[in-house]
């Protein structure tokens, strides 16, 4: 491994590029219209456009990114936090690109993207973990109010995939 994309902005970028940097690794950022003069395309070693400021144009379209990252020489991505770090389609892309993945294998993003699937890894694994129950329907609220009373109170009601905590009730 010899240059690393970032494929993220912000304060999570300048890290992974202060560590590349520890490691002897050279940098490229990638950055939107609106992130042009933003810290972590001023530091990096080398840094890509990749489209307008909305993000959905620019930073989570994984063809831009494998593109920098083939254009500029890279042989390996990082992705940072948020964006296309929990996407495994994206993970497998990178490798099906001929590059490094610096990440979680797809299988284990799929597998944590998952709530229930994530605590019975766990489990399995003798990792200890908060008192839960088994997953309920949408529409299937049975055996709710006996899980809380089981669990205890107060009770917290998430779904078991996506939002990042935003369906928590």
């Amino acid at each position: 491994m010899k240059k690393v994309l970032i494929a993220n902005r912000g304060e999570i970028a300048c890290r992974v590029i202060r560590s590349c940097r520890d490691l002897g690794l050279e940098t490229l950022t990638i950055y939107s219209e609106a992130d042009e003069g933003a810290r972590h395309v001023i530091e990096a070693d080398d840094a890509r456009a990749i489209g307008p400021a909305a993000a959905k144009e620019s930073y989570l379209v994984a063809e831009k990114v494998l593109e920098a990252a083939k254009n500029a020489g890279a042989d390996a991505v990082h992705p940072g936090y948020g964006f296309l770090a929990e996407n495994a389609d994206f993970a497998r892309a990178v490798a099906e690109a001929g590059l490094i993945w610096v990440g979680p294998r797809p299988e284990t993003i799929t597998d944590m993207g998952d709530k229930e699937r994530a605590r019975m890894l766990a489990h399995g694994a003798e990792v200890p973990i908060v008192p839960g129950s088994p997953r309920f329907g949408a529409d299937d609220n049975d055996g709710l109010e006996a899980a809380g009373a089981e669990v205890g109170f107060p009770l917290l009601v998430k779904a078991t995939a996506g939002g990042g905590g935003i369906g928590m009730k």
